[in-house]
């Protein structure tokens, strides 16, 4: 693999100053001299602390598969993190600019091809690709990490692999269960899902009927969204993934509020349902039951055999239910972004080999101090399978934080971090 690391110039932006960095890493760290793909990271700090040496924080994004934010400003969690961090945000391998991972740059793989190709997007490969920019971004200095969502299942990971590299870990509404299938997940956020909708049909009295009229309009008609494919009531009902968000009810609200033109759906709806459910960011539906694989039984499309169990998200229940943060084999089929990886998608679903991204013994063992805050009301990272393994971990300690949904950190960022970065000054842990 030739070592081409590029590093750009420092560029301004209000309160902040950037600097971008883009490094050479193997596709498949198990043969460091085969085949390299390239991972962006952009460097943060506060434009009155350049010049400071200042230590590093490892921002992780949810996903699986999330390119970092592109901050528009000193404010929120990342205002708070460059008072005292110099800031790296990681495009994971496969998004934003990092090797992107879509129907494009696949174009020319069979299905097997496809699916080995995609195995290496996982946890292990991306904690590998951060040892590789602690060296040569950070100067192999141990580092902070900030795991929000699917960066602590990153954590998790990191901390079995390598915790010699790593100070101290926060993490936000993302502890994995360490040894959870896919199916003891669903079997949990099914009955959560069910009571969002319920919640929001009874903040929204009129929505059912809404909601009806717009699903019996799809069945009859052959509505198309704005990139072609047609929009069926199976699609819409992937609109319940916001239910997970603090705004989540109000945003849909909002949706179903201009969804007519007369007698046919309007435009601005049509062009927002494409917008949520286009999956643009292949890798989060490609990957998402991929994160429980963990050799034993294969994932086998988890959560679609788990709907077959909740008859309350039947398409002729009353009221209609919208489905949740799950993905589903139809996806694959009538989704434009998707179709490139729907025959490499069954095989992961297949697959059972998956090798382990936790050592449940060293994460026992475990002397990184981590701070971890847990959402009761989770529908998309379960409390109750993370409360389980705040216990498991060695040296973790869980701040239930009542009140918040799964995007706190991006809602009340700055409250969040203070309060994970404050447990750890009080425990003495900040050194």
């Amino acid at each position: 693999m030739e070592s081409v690391y590029y590093r750009g110039p420092v560029i301004a932006h209000p309160g902040l100053r950037f600097t971008d960095h883009t490094v050479p890493v193997p596709l498949d760290h198990r043969r460091p001299r085969g085949a390299a793909i390239e991972v962006f990271a952009r460097e943060v700090v506060a434009a009155d602390r350049a010049g400071d040496d200042l230590p590093w924080l490892l921002y992780l994004q949810g996903g699986p598969g999330g390119k970092s934010p592109r901050p528009l400003g000193a404010d929120g969690w990342l205002g708070h993190a460059v008072r005292t961090h110099r800031v790296l945000l990681l495009d994971q391998r496969g998004t934003g600019r990092s090797t992107p991972l879509t129907g494009r740059t696949v174009k020319g793989f069979d299905d097997a091809d496809l699916a080995a190709y995609l195995k290496l997007f996982r946890a292990d490969s991306i904690v590998a690709d951060a040892e590789i920019l602690r060296a040569t971004v950070a100067g192999g200095a141990r580092w902070d990490t900030l795991g929000q969502s699917y960066g602590g299942f990153l954590t998790l990971t990191y901390l079995s692999a390598a915790p010699e590299a790593l100070r101290t870990c926060y993490i936000t509404g993302g502890l994995p269960g360490l040894t959870a299938h896919a199916d003891d997940v669903y079997a949990l956020t099914y009955p959560k899902v069910a009571a969002r909708n319920a919640e929001f049909y009874r903040t929204f009295p009129d929505a059912a009927a809404a909601v009806r009229r717009i699903a019996d309009h799809l069945t009859d008609n052959d509505v198309r969204l704005p990139d072609g494919d047609r929009l069926t009531v199976d699609r819409f009902r992937l609109l319940g993934m916001l239910f997970g968000l603090s705004t989540g009810y109000a945003q849909l609200h909002w949706i179903l509020d201009e969804a007519w033109h007369g007698a046919e759906l309007s435009d601005t709806f049509l062009a927002e349902v494409w917008r949520q459910t286009a999956f643009t960011d292949v890798p989060f539906a490609a990957l998402q039951e991929c994160t429980f694989g963990q050799g034993g039984p294969p994932t086998a499309w988890a959560a679609d055999r788990a709907r077959h169990d909740h008859p309350e998200f039947d398409a002729g229940a009353d009221p209609l239910l919208f489905t949740g943060e799950m993905m589903y084999p139809w996806m694959f089929r009538e989704i434009a972004a998707l179709r490139p990886f729907a025959g490499a998608a069954d095989l992961l679903a297949a697959t059972v080999d998956w090798p382990p991204l936790y050592d449940r013994d060293r994460l026992a063992d475990n002397r990184v101090p981590v701070f971890a805050a847990v959402y009761p009301d989770d529908v998309y990272v379960p409390a109750e399978l993370s409360l389980w393994t705040a216990a498991e971990v060695g040296n973790l300690r869980a701040w239930v934080a009542d009140g918040y949904q799964h995007d706190a950190l991006r809602t009340d960022g700055p409250a969040v971090l203070g309060h994970l970065m404050g447990m750890a000054a009080r425990s003495g842990s900040l050194r």
